[in-house]
């Protein structure tokens, strides 16, 4: 977790302790819902292992005197809707987050993001940080694809461990980034319809999701 986090920040998608990371746990007897997550305030390049925050799905930490991130209600809400989500990953990268100010989505324009992410980056309805509102907003957004971006605020990655959900947000970011330029030179040409429904067949595939 520790790592993941400082990798997220060394990648250049977070600074201090802005975005958070968490991952699903094995319940136990005390409780059959619970999560890992990163710490409020903690900046990631010194953040370490016994930092981690494991707490229930009502965010109530288990032996740490620290706090869940903020945005652990959007963690729970994702774990909730999707079952083959295992990691969440909460990201401010910048061209990702330019086109969550500007309310566009981000359409299937490369082969590697539809297999990844499964579709287009919805964008949800605003709603005040922290809020259920912005967890169920971006649990609707988010569907059945590996990310969403946030209006106005940021990007949710999402996979089946930590090495998958990171990877999945520093993807978004540079497609963002493809995006944004392309835009600029006049079109971002999305991708055959044919291509999208047999690389989105494959993304379903690998995530066991069903009809």
């Amino acid at each position: 977790m520790a790592e993941t986090a400082r990798e997220m920040a060394g990648l250049g998608l977070v600074t201090g302790s802005s975005g958070n990371v968490s991952l699903r746990l094995a319940p136990t007897e005390e409780s059959s819902e619970l999560l890992a997550v990163t710490p409020s305030g903690v900046p990631y390049t010194a953040l370490r292992d016994e930092e981690i925050v494991v707490a229930d799905f009502d965010i109530e930490p288990l032996e740490s005197d620290l706090m869940p991130s903020s945005e652990a209600l959007l963690h729970v809400a994702i774990y909730r809707a999707r079952p083959d989500v295992k990691a969440v990953i909460h990201i401010h990268s910048v061209f990702a987050s330019v086109a969550a100010v500007a309310g566009l989505p981000i359409p299937p324009i490369i082969d590697e993001m539809m297999i990844a992410v499964g579709g287009a980056v919805e964008v949800s309805e605003y709603a005040f940080p922290s809020t259920e509102d912005l967890a169920d907003s971006v649990t609707i957004a988010l569907g059945e694809r590996g990310a969403a971006l946030i209006r106005n605020h940021g990007v949710v990655g999402v996979g089946r461990d930590l090495a998958e959900a990171l990877e999945v947000c520093a993807l978004v970011e540079r497609v963002a980034q493809v995006f944004v330029y392309a835009s600029l030179l006049g079109k971002a040409e999305e991708l055959p319809a044919k291509s999208v429904e047999a690389e989105r067949a494959i993304y379903r595939m690998r995530h066991r999701i069903m009809e």
